[in-house]
């Protein structure tokens, strides 16, 4: 018995897959297939049925998982008693929500790259329902989303809650805050998140409860892109306080004093445990950190 073949063993279990587990192990399938075949036979027990295609535990497979993850987590947890972070290296693929890169982002970045100099990151920047997806799929390692993700096999760390919202371009500089109502929002178009967001939704259902009409709604997969248009003036942005404030403090936006704001977003840091890989779990300590910060 060997570590590749425990790896593999929970990979497949995670994944029901043997050609997923090949790529994400970056190898083969029959590579895959004989490492499972192997422990089968050492353990003298069928770990896997394997039924047109469709790949699934046996009650052994199933009872025997929980060893495998505190072997793996013991072997890891050793490496790094007896060595350092530095020596952390592979690849690290993170999804992140606009609203963190447009803040914070840069700084977790520059922290991993110091503690953990051999680590690779691929970064993902999408809407939280794409992210969601591609984490419960395992494409992803570590996101950083609206949260938190109800999948009891995720795990969501608390990160910071941002209030949002609603900016213009100011009729002249300097001017003050401006108070405008839901109906009088409704001369403008709504430049704001995809709609497969939330507060796409929330907000094209306030505006038909309060004013009995929808509103046009300009929806953007780019933060950055719904601020750009409203200090353009081409509508009403709805925006976290945190990104638009240096257009607010150089005036190119003015906040509106609204009747209605949508929730806050709520950012968590949600992975799939994986204990030959704990370093996932700090990573997510280590953005809880800073988001505290911020």
């Amino acid at each position: 018995m060997n570590l590749k073949q425990l790896e593999a063993y929970l990979w497949v279990a995670k994944l029901g897959s043997f050609s997923k587990t090949a790529d994400r192990l970056y190898t083969t399938q029959p590579a895959i297939s004989s490492r499972i075949t192997n422990l089968e036979e050492e353990l003298r027990t069928k770990l896997f049925y394997r039924e047109a295609g469709l790949v699934r535990l046996t009650p052994d497979g199933q009872a025997l998982m929980p060893m495998a993850e505190d072997a793996l987590g013991a072997v890891e947890a050793m490496r790094e008693r007896a060595g350092s972070p530095a020596e952390v290296s592979g690849l690290l693929r993170l999804g992140v929500s606009e609203t963190i890169v447009q803040t914070w982002l840069p700084e977790l970045l520059s922290k991993m790259r110091d503690t953990y100099p051999s680590l690779d990151v691929e970064i993902s920047v999408d809407v939280t329902a794409s992210l969601r997806n591609e984490l419960v799929e395992h494409s992803l390692d570590l996101t950083i989303l609206l949260g938190p993700i109800s999948e009891y096999t995720v795990s969501n760390t608390q990160l910071c809650e941002y209030p949002l919202i609603w900016a213009m371009r100011p009729e002249t500089p300097n001017s003050a805050p401006v108070k405008i109502s839901m109906t009088e929002m409704l001369a403008y178009p709504i430049l704001t998140f995809a709609r497969n967001t939330r507060p796409f939704a929330e907000i094209n259902e306030a505006f038909r409860d309060q004013t009995g009409k929808t509103p046009r709604i300009f929806p953007s997969t780019s933060l950055s892109a719904c601020q750009r248009m409203a200090e353009r003036g081409v509508g009403i942005g709805v925006v976290p306080r945190i990104a638009a404030t240096p257009a607010l403090e150089d005036g190119r936006l003015v906040e509106i004093q609204a009747d209605w704001y949508p929730t806050p977003l709520n950012y968590t840091a949600s992975y799939i445990a994986d204990p030959s890989r704990p370093i996932i779990a700090r990573i997510a300590e280590m953005a809880q950190n800073i988001a505290a910060r911020v």
